[in-house]
C-alpha cells in the first residue's frame, strides 16, 4: 500500500472513530437505553472534561508545574465566591480581581 493510500485510510478510520460514537447516540434515541452505572457516571463528564483542559493551565507555568501561583488564587477565589454566594457574576470578579491583583504585585 502506498504512503497516500495509508494517509487516506488512517483519516478515513480517525473520522470514523470519532463520528461513529458520537452518532450513536443521535442514531439510537431512545430505542436503546444505557445501564444506569453508564449513566450516572456520564453525568460526571462534563466536570472531568473542563478540569483536563483547565488544570494543566493553571497548574503548568511556562512548562513548571508551579503549585502556587496567581492563576491557582484566582480558581480558589472563584470557587470560593461560587459555593457561598450562589452570583453568578461574583466568581468572574472575584477570580480576576485576585489573578489581576497578584499579577500586579
Amino acid at each position: 500500500m502506498s504512503d497516500e493510500a495509508t494517509l487516506w485510510l488512517a483519516f478515513i478510520l480517525i473520522g470514523l472513530a470519532t463520528t461513529l460514537p458520537r452518532a450513536s447516540f443521535i442514531v439510537l434515541g431512545s430505542r436503546v437505553s444505557l445501564p444506569p452505572v453508564v449513566q450516572r457516571a456520564l453525568r460526571y463528564a462534563p466536570a472531568a472534561a473542563l478540569a483536563a483542559i483547565v488544570a494543566p493551565d493553571v497548574l503548568v507555568v511556562t512548562g513548571d508545574f508551579v503549585p502556587l501561583n496567581p492563576k491557582l488564587a484566582g480558581i480558589i477565589a472563584a470557587v470560593a465566591a461560587a459555593v457561598l454566594w450562589r452570583n453568578p457574576w461574583l466568581p468572574f470578579i472575584a477570580g480576576m480581581a485576585v489573578l489581576l491583583g497578584l499579577r500586579a504585585v
